[in-house]
């Protein structure tokens, strides 16, 4: 591939994502959302449909994923659910073999739970050890939003709406693990500054897509391979309303684009796996524009123009067919400006439709 030039990631810098709630209860619109802007030693990321025991979801996955497992995701009972990594809570010999385990067990949340405390009665019926070292990030439709340190043995909850101005940023270090061993923290600051000017209320995914996921350094980085905002509903709305805002690949490359779960697989083709190896045309044009013009700016100004069009076209209650044309149209405009980016050698080498 044209972008194998990134290399292999040492594992310490492979997981180390970023994270945002801001509870429904200091929004204007009631509303909770969620970000997780994903570090990965995977670039090469695409969204799946699953039917659950209980509920149907959609999730971010690996391309190189069977199934089984997600790295965030929504369900028609309006759960949202993402991770990041953390490296200052295992205590225990339990052999590395058996961990990392994380996505498995979103992927098995995301099938049953309904509310928070569905997942709090899920992580206690999880046999021990549960193979994970992670804080996981939850939103559901009835005003949760809460985020759970989870280590082998156990878990401690922490909700959002306690804390002051409402919201919670949470990197790679735990607030009961140990203080020396944590990582992350120069992402925690940048992420905390730029919230503390930001308007709460009305902090959407553009706000932390554009102040946060494209910030630059140290949040915006070559290890980044996606950036996912989950709006929510307010308690007396839809939960099918909720919207999985999704930038695949590279967020200075890529356009983001909204997902909502539904009965039946309504993903776009190019968000899915659409090739030989697995991978989703979106992400796989945006990891070739990240290798000609790097990761920090991009075509970030180019992808805002496409954008903008998104937001303006975009509604929670649009008709079936409406957001279908409205998904292939903003493509589109997508692979029109990747052409017009690439060098023709590239262009004519690459199947990017």
């Amino acid at each position: 591939m044209l972008f194998s030039f990134i290399g292999l990631l040492a594992a310490s810098d492979a997981f180390c994502c970023t994270s945002v709630i801001i509870s429904g209860g200091v929004r204007a619109d009631g509303r909770p959302v969620m970000m997780k802007h994903r570090d990965s030693g995977e670039l090469n990321n695409r969204i799946r449909w699953f039917r659950g025991p209980a509920y149907s979801f959609i999730g971010l996955v690996d391309s190189s994923s069977k199934g089984g497992e997600v790295w965030s995701g929504t369900n028609e009972a309006g759960f949202c659910i993402m991770n990041t990594a953390t490296y200052d809570l295992k205590n225990d010999d339990v052999p590395q073999e058996m961990m990392d385990r994380e996505g498995i067990l979103m992927y098995k949340a995301l099938g049953i739970c309904r509310t928070v405390e569905d997942f709090e009665t899920f992580l206690d019926t999880l046999s021990r050890p549960m193979g994970v070292e992670a804080n996981f990030g939850v939103i559901d439709a009835c005003g949760g939003a809460s985020y759970f340190e989870v280590d082998n043995s156990g878990w401690v909850r922490f909700d959002v709406a306690d804390e002051p101005g409402g919201y919670m940023v949470v990197t790679n270090f735990t607030r009961t693990g140990r203080p020396e061993d944590r990582k992350g923290v120069d992402r925690y600051e940048k992420a905390c500054s730029i919230l503390s000017s930001a308007d709460i209320p009305t902090a959407d995914h553009r706000v932390l897509f554009n102040r946060i996921s494209r910030s630059g350094s140290p949040i915006t980085r070559s290890i980044t391979s996606s950036s996912i905002v989950f709006e929510g509903v307010a308690p007396d709305e839809d939960p099918l309303r909720t919207v999985m805002w999704t930038i695949l690949g590279s967020p200075c490359n890529c356009i983001y684009l909204p997902l909502m779960v539904s009965d039946r697989d309504r993903i776009p083709s190019f968000m899915k796996d659409t090739g030989s190896e697995g991978n989703s045309n979106i992400c796989d044009n945006a990891l070739i524009i990240k290798g000609i013009y790097g990761y920090t700016t991009g075509c970030r100004e180019e992808c805002a123009r496409i954008e903008e069009y998104v937001d303006s076209a975009f509604d929670r209650n649009m008709r079936k067919s409406a957001y279908s044309h409205m998904m292939r149209k903003a493509y589109r405009k997508y692979v029109a400006m990747c052409r017009r980016k690439m060098p023709k050698v590239v262009v004519n080498h690459c199947v990017i439709q």
